[in-house]
């Protein structure tokens, strides 16, 4: 069995020869499955004052059963790596249901699963897995107002969230993660806290791991919720060095696409994409079939716009095989390279002239 290192090796030499396949979505998997209030709460937190039904992450301690299943399916359809269960698994949202001092075990059970999947594996076929530990953006925002009436007021800090990912980090560390995933980032601020904890994390452990960071675009604007086009995001996190860098969730394949490709030729790391299977459909659903992304996939892949491709909100074992095929035989993205210039970022770019 290869150790983090040769693992993380393996996979580099192999995204320089093809596209590497990830997971699909954990949360809409987990709720194809009949789960109810006692399966959120088990035996060991059947009398907690509170409704844990929704906490995902905590199925990691009570179910974990169904997680390793999801893992499995994945790992079964041809993913290459899979995402830890950890979404929320932060002190700020498992304040929502009273259990924030459970989230450094949350994180270390929530890697345990998805490593113990990824060994099996391997063991079968020698071929090795990647953990990317989970780290989601939270309910809150750094960079906006909730309250409309109140454009100064802010639910958390800097300082807060930086140290609630700190912690959140760590656990998955140690829990046996390859790579830590800072995704879904709607507020670039919340999502350099996510790096400053990330730091800090490799700081105390004395150990540091490969960062890769997924931007969502909320809508047909191109921009994240705080403002920001993918190349001024890319200009805002550049500074991570991140092992890649991509876009996930919010938008379907078909929306997704110029936004990608905007990324794809500014950033000199490898891309990744991992859409929703559509827009939510009037009933929440999703509408994109395994067919009908397969087939966006195989553009995105023949256009040379990614790296990485996996599946978010909506995607299913049955699409990850699918994208599998769509990719075959197709070369990786090549990295460009990228004129050393002065790069800032508001809103927009800004570029430096000679």
């Amino acid at each position: 069995m290869m150790d983090r290192a040769q693992r993380l090796a393996a996979a580099e030499q192999a995204m320089r020869q093809r596209i590497l396949i990830m997971d699909g979505a954990m949360g809409s998997m987990l709720q194809t499955y009949p789960l109810s209030e006692a399966d959120f709460r088990g035996t060991r937190f059947g009398q907690h004052n509170r409704s844990l039904k929704g906490d995902n992450d905590l199925l990691c301690l009570t179910r974990p059963d169904i997680v390793s299943e999801i893992h499995a399916a994945y790992l079964e359809a041809g993913a290459d790596i899979i995402e830890t269960n950890s979404f929320n698994a932060t002190s700020v949202s498992q304040a929502d249901y009273g259990l924030e001092p459970l989230v450094r075990e949350l994180n270390i059970e929530a890697a345990r699963l998805a490593r113990s999947a990824c060994d099996a594996f391997e063991a079968k076929d020698g071929r090795p897995r990647l953990v990317a530990g989970a780290l989601g953006p939270t309910s809150k925002t750094l960079s906006l107002s909730p309250d409309v009436a109140d454009p100064a007021r802010r639910d958390t800090d800097f300082v807060t969230l930086a140290r609630a990912y700190q912690e959140q980090a760590e656990g998955l560390i140690l829990g046996g993660a390859d790579i830590l995933l800072v995704e879904t980032v709607f507020d670039t601020l919340n999502a350099k806290a996510a790096l400053w904890g990330v730091w800090e994390a490799f700081d105390a452990l004395a150990l540091q791991l490969p960062i890769w960071i997924s931007g969502t675009i909320t809508d047909r604007s191109g921009r994240t919720l705080s403002g920001q086009t993918v190349e001024a995001f890319w200009h805002s996190v550049r500074h991570a060095n991140p092992w890649a860098i991509g876009l996930n969730c919010a938008l379907g394949p078909d929306e997704m696409r110029p936004f990608l490709a905007a990324l794809s030729r500014c950033v000199p790391c490898p891309v990744s994409a991992y859409p929703n299977a559509g827009l939510p459909n009037a009933m929440g659903g999703y509408d994109e079939t395994p067919h009908s992304m397969g087939a966006h996939y195989s553009e995105w892949a023949a256009s040379g716009l990614v790296n990485i491709l996996g599946g978010c909100c909506g995607t299913s074992p049955a699409h990850i095989a699918a994208l599998c095929q769509a990719a075959e035989g197709k070369a990786p993205r090549s990295l460009p390279q990228i004129a050393p210039r002065l790069r800032l970022s508001g809103l927009e770019p800004f570029t430096a002239a000679l």
